[in-house]
């Protein structure tokens, strides 16, 4: 068998399980006995490493606490040589335990050793070793500090893992070589100020490293990066790497509490970060802080039921002293809110309900009780603005999904929405809806982008957003103030603005009983939560695009808590399904937006639109696409012009960030199960 090793700093994890034989000497002798029969042809006659990793040292890739290793014996590990050993017994695999424990050269167990390193320059750095493979070593000093190692050079490459105050996470753009949060900045513009990478030289891009994460879904994370040390995450797993090199410095890894039998979108999609603390979300609606020097959690609170179809999929935004969390159920009609906690201690501060209550505004927008099964969750992570001091938040889609019967003609506030919140207080300050009684399950749960501009003569406070229900919104972010909506697909459900700013629906085109005509953009939508990116070189916002159409037809859905609450029926004559003459055929593509006009300045288009693949422009004016097919493509900014592609042969489904380690550029990207890392070699520089 195949127990993969790596680092994991100060050893074990933080898991309660222990080894119940951990204290018997005869457990690790009927443990060699079993070593000898199934694990010595691949890790060696002592553990010494041969064919599999060594395992005689104090770290491991996928955990080095008991329950870690036990779990890694009985359930092998997916994508390896590593297979699993469900016939042990679990007196067996605790044997096993037992002498892999033994064969570590201190009687303490898994953890680092005290080591010092000279340097090419002659200074002594002391501390333990976290981990070491031929090229590399990893060592925390007695101030915590992690510092990484080129052994060839004998060079301290950089000391890492100081951690970003909040004050650092404001000026984000003034330090381009990290990526501090979700979207690149508290703006969302999910833009590279790096140019060391242009136009010209792109298409010498190398793959630096890889590194795999199996799992059971395929990665959607937006990697963090700070001061050298990559975060990234898939669910129930974090993983903190030498963004360098790709190797791995700790893991955490925790397993689902509570898995509900509907659950939906098993994804993780990223992280945030404050001072040495680092919070991520669960499947099973929990957040978590780690620190980030060692993985290990500080602390655990408990945000919703997953058993109503709560989860948290999505990275959280830190403001202050606070963590926010949307949540997502919205499919389940479980009633979406927006919280904040206390980064310190997981103590909840304040909730603000998406879908009004009795007493508060906009609830007479409810049919009856509807409200309470009203959806309308907050998943993806919003954007700040500091000047301000108000979070921009998207709303998603109203429950039931499809059938509007029971929510009667109302416009079902604040789904489908755009919505200001005081962080201090989680008061509402205005809003913008998009799509009132929408029953297209066109969820306003994208990018919403702060931009300062002169836009049509004026220096003005933006926000960008491209919505899933195919426009293009400029609006005032001090008061909510629609200032235009430009389809940017084919987009027949619209008949322009009232006075007021309220979309005017084209009649039929909302889905009913009967059915409604044939409907651009399709329930997936024109865009979704894929990252956009906004250039201030050009001024454009770049984003991927999907255009086609369908009929919107419902049926009564009838609420079970726990379980999806669609109202979606089919259609059952599919000649009256079939597209009007003259609509557009399905396209896909990358396209630039100039929010000045809301016009298309150029489309390259693609083969496979996607729900999830992401945009990124740079400061050498390029714009790299992530690709459903498993293509990264590089385009150039200004005329979307092919300037090179990958292929990594796996399905993708993110979105490319960039950052620079010695003021080396590198773009990295999920695809499939393992995250990439591209760089321009040395004479390109």
């Amino acid at each position: 068998m195949w127990l993969v090793i790596a680092a994991i700093a100060f050893g074990a994890q933080a898991d309660t399980v222990r080894n119940p034989l951990a204290n018997n000497p005869s457990a690790a002798v009927a443990g060699r006995r079993l070593y000898d029969q199934a694990c010595q042809s691949c890790h060696g006659s002592a553990g010494q490493g041969d064919r599999g990793p060594a395992l005689n040292g104090f770290t491991f890739t996928y955990g080095g606490a008991d329950a870690d290793l036990f779990h890694t014996v009985r359930a092998g590990v997916p994508g390896s040589q590593m297979p699993p050993f469900a016939g042990f017994s679990d007196e067996q695999v605790w044997q096993l335990v037992s002498y892999i424990r033994s064969l570590a050269p201190s009687s303490t167990g898994a953890r680092p050793q005290p080591i010092t390193v000279t340097t090419r320059d002659g200074v002594e750095v002391r501390g333990l070793r976290l981990n070491e493979d031929t090229f590399t070593l990893q060592l925390v000093d007695a101030d915590g500090a992690l510092h990484l190692f080129d052994k060839l050079t004998r060079a301290d490459v950089r000391v890492a893992a100081r951690g970003a105050s909040f004050d650092r996470l404001v000026h984000a753009d003034a330090e381009p070589q990290n990526w501090f949060v979700y979207w690149g900045n508290f703006q969302g513009t999910h833009y590279s100020a790096l140019k060391d990478i242009d136009a010209a030289n792109v298409s010498q891009l190398r793959v630096a490293w890889t590194f795999p994460m199996p799992g059971d879904s395929v990665l959607e994370a937006t990697p963090l990066v700070v001061d050298g040390v990559m975060y990234t995450t898939q669910p129930g797993l974090v993983v903190a790497l030498d963004a360098r090199t790709g190797r791995q410095i700790w893991r955490y890894a925790r397993s689902q509490k509570v898995r509900s039998p509907y659950e939906i979108n098993p994804f993780n999609r990223g992280a945030a970060i404050l001072g040495n603390r680092l919070f991520v979300g669960t499947l099973d609606a929990a957040l978590v802080a780690l620190d980030i020097g060692t993985g290990l959690p500080l602390w655990e609170t408990q945000v919703a039921d997953p058993m109503l179809g709560y989860s948290l999929t999505s990275a959280p935004l830190v403001v202050k002293d606070r963590v926010l969390v949307g949540i997502t159920g919205g499919e389940f009609g479980a009633r979406g809110f927006l919280d904040a906690y206390d980064a310190a201690t997981g103590r909840r501060l304040w909730r603000w309900y998406s879908v009004p209550g009795p007493g508060e505004f906009g609830h007479e927008t409810w049919l009856g009780d509807s409200w309470q099964q009203g959806g309308s969750p907050m998943w993806l992570t919003g954007s700040y603005d500091p000047e301000l001091n108000l979070v921009y938040w998207a709303v998603g889609n109203p429950g039931p999904q499809i059938d509007r019967s029971v929510r009667g003609e109302l416009d079902n506030l604040f789904s489908d929405s755009v919505v200001a919140i005081d962080p201090d207080t989680g008061e509402r300050r205005w809003h913008y809806q998009f799509t009132p009684n929408d029953g297209h399950d066109w969820d306003s749960c994208q990018d919403v982008i702060l931009v300062d501009r002169t836009w049509r003569g004026e220096r003005r406070k933006l926000l960008l957003h491209a919505d899933r229900n195919g426009l293009f919104y400029v609006i005032d972010r001090t008061n909510g103030r629609l200032l235009s909506g430009t389809p940017f697909v084919h987009a027949n459900w619209f008949g322009g603005f009232d006075r007021d700013g309220r979309p005017i629906a084209v009649p039929g085109s909302n889905s009913s009983r009967e059915g409604s005509f044939f409907v651009y953009p399709t329930l997936g939508g024109a865009t979704n939560f894929q990252a956009p990116s906004y250039s201030p070189l050009t001024g454009w916002m770049y984003l991927e695009y999907s255009e086609n159409g369908q009929r919107y037809v419902s049926e009564p859905s009838t609420f079970e808590a726990g379980r999806q609450y669609i109202g979606r029926a089919r259609v059952t004559d599919p000649a009256a399904a079939g597209r009007t003459p003259g609509e557009p055929p399905p396209s896909a593509g990358i396209k630039a937006i100039d929010p000045e006009t809301g016009k298309t300045v150029w489309d390259f288009k693609i083969v496979q639109g996607s729900l999830t693949n992401g945009v990124l422009a740079t400061g050498g004016n390029v714009v790299f696409g992530a690709i459903r097919d498993g293509n990264l493509v590089a385009l150039d900014a200004k005329t979307g012009a092919h300037l090179w592609h990958f292929p990594t042969g796996a399905n993708m489904a993110a979105s490319p960030i960039s950052y620079a380690i010695d003021g080396k550029q590198y773009v990295a990207i999920a695809a499939g199960h393992t995250v990439y890392a591209f760089t321009l070699p040395d004479r390109q520089r």
